[in-house]
């Protein structure tokens, strides 16, 4: 049996709206082996929503796709599947999936696409490549899409960053959070954006982390989604009050993200756990996490 991790992935990054995301040390596992015939779907860890164990499992339809796309027969095959990245949280889970099921198909077809050959398929897919992207090449992505291609640059990040991701126990649908979102946006929202997304991505680079809490703010998509996501805003103001450098909606939602220094995430951890804890409707989990800077990859074995 063969053995993929996947990581969890961060998309949007506040201003970089289906264009930015970034990888985190949080990882699905995949182990895979051709058998004579049929399929088999075993899931270890379970979660609030239930994993599918037939032909409708994300991970096999992606493989079957796959083969039916290089003109092969499809084999028999035994999956086992294992998810720590949490469902509809805004964590990248479906696109870990699809990122899994073209490593796995592209091994078992012995086709040896090139990464840049399944970020491609991935993010045609997943119709952005903010998640996928960074899933399978792993840090912080960009990437933009026209009708025939998608072109991504993954860019390097201060080496000294961690991550407070704060997950609630509410799910909120991909759907439901692109539903809400206004078909037109003014003008200067579309300015305010676009200077923010490349401030983002500048700031990145060159280490400038004080800029990060204007590079993230957003007119395109939190302010609406923020109506799907109780507390949000409370949490943003809080997050800034014990030092974040910046704070985000995590892809449609519901996680928050805070972008900290390594030298002050013990001491916010301390006191976002207190404030998230005095929120009495909901429950809120808080992770320190670190960028994943490999993506995805096969563990012989």
């Amino acid at each position: 049996m063969k053995h993929i991790i996947v990581p969890a992935t961060s998309a949007n990054m506040g201003s970089g709206f289906d264009s930015v995301g970034i990888a985190f040390q949080k990882y699905n596992h995949l182990w895979y082996v051709e058998i004579e015939e049929g399929l088999q779907i075993l899931v270890n860890k379970k979660q609030d929503l239930k994993i599918p164990t037939d032909e409708s499992n994300l991970i096999y339809k992606t493989i079957k796709d796959f083969f039916q796309m290089v003109g092969k027969p499809m084999p028999g095959i035994r999956l086992i599947q294992e998810d720590y990245i949490p469902h509809t949280r805004g964590l990248g889970s479906s696109a870990a999936c699809i990122v899994a099921g073209l490593i796995a198909a592209n091994d078992l077809s012995g086709c040896h696409y090139s990464t840049d050959d399944l970020s491609q398929i991935a993010a045609q897919i997943e119709g952005h490549p903010d998640n996928s992207n960074p899933a399978l090449l792993g840090g912080m992505v960009i990437g933009a899409m026209s009708q025939d291609e998608m072109r991504h640059v993954k860019v390097s990040m201060p080496g000294n960053l961690s991550f407070a991701v704060m997950i609630p126990d509410f799910p909120v649908s991909t759907e439901k959070s692109r539903d809400i979102l206004p078909h037109t946006v003014l003008r200067k929202d579309a300015i305010f954006n676009s200077s923010r997304a490349a401030l983002l991505v500048a700031s990145m680079i060159t280490g400038n982390i004080d800029n990060l809490r204007m590079a993230m703010d957003d007119r395109l998509h939190q302010p609406y989604r923020m109506q799907l996501v109780p507390g949000m805003d409370g949490i943003f103001t809080a997050a800034e009050r014990y030092g974040a450098k910046g704070s985000y909606l995590s892809g449609a939602g519901p996680t928050l993200v805070s972008v900290l220094t390594d030298d002050m995430a013990d001491e916010f951890a301390v006191n976002m756990n207190a404030y998230l804890s005095s929120i009495k409707d909901h429950k809120w989990e808080l992770e320190i996490l670190k960028p994943d800077l490999l993506g995805a990859r096969i563990i012989e074995g």
